[in-house]
Parts: structure tokens; sequence; C-alpha cells
């Protein structure tokens, strides 16, 4: 018989479900509309031939207030809250898979980077296809263009409501590419989620609000060139993981593997504090009554 008192880490099988994805879906909102334009700002610098546009991440934040206002920084933003899908897929494969492999281990390490592994797995499949639209979004701005995909009928990136502009990517990438277009990037995508994601969790017990943000930044560091690649071959259409990382070396050396790092570890350390700190009291809200009652925190 299970000893209630004795929880020590709360797995799938204690909590309400319902509970769970409600109040998961508004952390998960609540941290995107935080980090959303640090998002954009790291796709824009990564993006971008040398410096032709932005000196960095703080110029890149005043260039595009100036020129688009708040909203210029929240292009795409719409697709991207699919990514809200893919997020719980996430937390639910993490859970579920952690409890088939207590079967076979009682390692909590071993649990946390197979099932880190898996979910990164699961939710990229889902996420690749928003990811490659919501960035095309981003790339939108007054004057010349960033990506291979321009709104059509909107020079001046305005006057297009948000789901005309959506479906007018999508149409673009579709006829260009067709809808092998919509995983471009899905490898690169997974070489750089996965290995974080699968390292990451290991230590999530670990962790306190102030280690958990280094983490974040170690995690960013270590991944950056991957993700540069990542969003180059996305947003650029092109095919080679190996080819694109040869011209953005020829092009602008070792330095280009950091680009928009500063953009990235702004955008995950309130995500990482929010997980570190909220993801466990996120579980104890989502608690079966009968181990709530029973528990004294």
């Amino acid at each position: 018989m299970e000893d209630k008192r004795n929880i020590q880490i709360i797995e799938w099988e204690h909590l309400d479900k319902k509970k769970f994805y409600v109040f998961g879906v508004a952390m998960t909102m609540m941290i995107r509309v935080s980090v959303y334009p640090f998002t954009l700002i790291r796709t824009r610098l990564q993006v971008q031939k040398g410096k032709s546009l932005y000196h960095g991440t703080f110029d890149a934040f005043i260039k595009i207030l100036r020129a688009d206002g708040i909203t210029g920084l929240y292009r795409g933003f719409l697709v991207n809250t699919f990514t809200l899908i893919s997020g719980q897929c996430y937390v639910t494969t993490y859970e579920l898979t952690r409890k088939f492999v207590a079967d076979y281990s009682q390692s909590n390490t071993v649990k946390s980077l197979v099932a880190g592994g898996s979910a990164s797995l699961v939710a990229q499949s889902i996420t690749v296809p928003i990811d490659v639209v919501s960035q095309h979004l981003m790339m939108q701005r007054k004057g010349e263009k960033m990506g291979r995909f321009q709104v059509r009928g909107n020079p001046e990136g305005q006057g297009v409501v948000a789901f005309g502009q959506t479906k007018d990517i999508i149409r673009q990438i579709l006829q260009a590419d067709g809808l092998r277009g919509f995983y471009r990037g899905y490898v690169a995508s997974l070489l750089t989620y996965i290995p974080n994601s699968a390292v990451w969790w290991p230590f999530y017990h670990f962790y306190a609000a102030v280690s958990g943000p280094l983490a974040a930044a170690t995690a960013s560091i270590l991944t950056n060139p991957m993700d540069v690649i990542r969003t180059r071959v996305q947003v650029e259409g092109k095919n080679s993981i190996i080819l694109t990382f040869r011209q953005l070396m020829a092009e602008e050396g070792p330095w280009g593997l950091m680009k928009g790092l500063s953009a990235r570890i702004i955008s995950a350390t309130p995500s990482t504090i929010v997980i570190v700190v909220g993801y466990e009291s996120l579980k104890k809200l989502s608690l079966r009554p009968e181990l709530v009652d029973s528990r004294h925190w």
C-alpha cells in the first residue's frame, strides 16, 4: 500500500490530470508572453549576415520597437502559441516515460535521462512545423526582407491581419517545398533539443532557483551553435546541416556560432526559474485530493 506521507518525488499516478493540464497551460502561456520578444530577437540575430541590421540584443530590441512598436516584438506569436500543445505533450511524455522506466530501474537519474530525451523527441515532432511558420513571420519587417518569404502585397509589413499573414506564409512554403518544407531543420532541432532535455532533467531535482538559471545559461552556450544552424536551415531553406555549418564558418568564423546567445540566455532564464520553482508547485497543486490532505509540505 502506498505511503501517502512519504511522497519524495510527485509522479504521474499522484496527479489530478485535469488540474495538471489547466495549470500547466496557464504557466506555459505566462512564460511565452514574457520571453517571446527575445525569442524573436534571437532568431533575427542568428539569421542576419554579420551585423548588417543589428549590433546585438539591446540594439535589436530598440530598433524593432522604434520601427514596428510593441507588436513588432510579437510577430508570429499567435502561431507560436500552438506550441502549447507540444508543451503538454512534452510533460505528458516525460511523466509517462518515467513511470514506464520505473519498472526497469529505480534510479531517478536513469528515469529522468530517458524521459527527458523521449519527451523532447515527441515535442519536436509537433513543434517543428509551428516553428517553421512562426520563424518566417518573425522575419517580416519594414524594408529589406530577412527570410526566404515575404508576406505578399505587404511591402511595409503592415495592413494584413495576423492570420492572413500566416495563411500567406503557409501557402508559400507549400509552393516552394511541399509538405516537407514544414519539417525543414527537423534533424537539427532533434540534435539541439534532445541532448539538452536529456541532460537537464537528471539534475532537475537538485536545482534551486539560483542554480537553475546557471544551468540554463550553460545549456544555452553548449547548444547555441546547433541552434544557429537549425534556425538558418529553417529560415533560409537550406538542405544540409554540414553545408550550413561550413558556410557559416566561412562567412563569420567561430563567433558566428554564438549569434543570438545573449537573447537566448535572456529568454531561457525566466523559463528555467519558473520550471525549477513552479513545476513542482504545479504538481503539488495538481495532487489528487486524498494525497493533498495527507501531506505536510
